[in-house]
């Protein structure tokens, strides 16, 4: 049954709010609402069309007014966070996360009307250690790095969600976990890391890390709002990179250090109000994680168009990122100290 009347939340931020848009120009959908305490951004509010923006708080009980007013069927939820890109109060990311999911799925779970729910996740829920498998599929355990962090509410955030599945067996449910998110107009925890002029890293360790581009994350999310795909899918692009193979496709300078040192630069960043550097950060920093995908591509159907490699060149090539130091003149350096050399000898 196709959805008709569409809610979205976290419509504030760069992928629930190019989300709205790409819903409200769908003529096959009655309405589409989105759902936020900010609205979005200019760039995106100019081009809403038939789309509304509503400025609602999901922690509020009066989100499941408007559920109900609205005959909503369909709900996506889009306004989870587990990576913030600077400094946050930690209290008020979680208040949303965990107590705005709640009351969304107990509104959901109360109207008739919702047959849908799609879910933004993060593929982080696996955790990271030295012990965890080369690639993880959907059916890993969900190990947080830490019980009080970003990714521990996404855990969390899951389990209210199997929940609701299980009070409501009749709503299709569809979670999208999501590797890090990358792009040339995406702000995130790994967009402002790789900015970094000189990029800390951990001494001993080069982690993989796998990239999905936001044109592939917004593609995902409006086929599972548009079509019924339920199920929990691992999203990510092809392959993988190495931390210092994208440090220096980046032209960064990369800093290893030994890893006791990297919670005081992780302070000093945060106090800068550059990045935040959480602990889950710093595990993924040390071990790195990748997904298996096949369940994304022979399962939802939706096969990822940009590679880990190209969305992170892309997002180098959108940002304008230049090279730190300038490679020729480094070799024409070397080339003096050579010569210097020599002639000494």
């Amino acid at each position: 049954m196709p959805s008709n009347i569409v809610l979205v939340t976290g419509v504030g931020g760069e992928l629930g709010g190019k989300l709205l848009v790409r819903l409200g120009s769908n003529p096959d959908f009655e309405r589409v609402i989105g759902v936020d305490t900010v609205p979005p951004p200019p760039r995106v509010a100019a081009r809403l069309g038939r789309a509304e923006f509503v400025r609602a708080d999901i922690r509020n009980p009066l989100i499941a007014k408007i559920i109900s007013t609205a005959r909503v069927d369909t709900v996506v939820h889009a306004s989870t966070t587990a990576h913030p890109a600077g400094p946050a109060r930690r209290g008020a990311i979680k208040e949303m996360n965990v107590i705005g999911t709640m009351r969304l799925l107990a509104a959901c779970q109360r109207s008739l009307l919702v047959r849908k729910l799609v879910v933004k996740s993060t593929a982080a829920v696996y955790g990271t250690g030295s012990r965890s498998p080369a690639v993880f599929d959907e059916e890993a355990p969900l190990r947080p790095p830490s019980p009080t962090g970003y990714v521990a509410d996404a855990v969390e955030v899951e389990g209210y969600v199997r929940g609701l599945q299980r009070r409501r067996p009749d709503i299709e449910v569809t979670v999208a976990r999501f590797t890090n998110l990358i792009g040339p107009q995406v702000d995130t925890v790994t967009t402002r890391y790789f900015a970094l002029p000189v990029v800390p890293t951990i001494l001993g360790y080069d982690a993989r890390i796998q990239l999905v581009h936001s044109a592939d994350a917004l593609s995902v999310l409006e086929l599972a709002t548009v079509a019924d795909k339920p199920g929990v899918f691992n999203v990510g692009g092809d392959g993988v990179l190495t931390l210092s193979q994208a440090i220096r496709r980046a032209g960064r300078v990369e800093l290893p250090l030994p890893k006791g040192l990297l919670p005081s630069i992780g302070k000093v960043l945060r106090g800068a109000k550059v990045v935040d550097f959480s602990h889950d950060r710093l595990q993924m920093l040390q071990h790195g994680l990748v997904v298996d995908t096949t369940r994304l591509k022979r399962e939802f159907g939706y096969v990822p168009r940009w590679s880990t490699l190209e969305a992170f060149d892309d997002y180098v090539q959108g940002r304008g990122l230049r090279p730190v130091v300038d490679g020729g003149a480094v070799s024409e350096s070397l080339s003096r100290v050579a010569l210097a050399a020599a002639r000494r000898r």
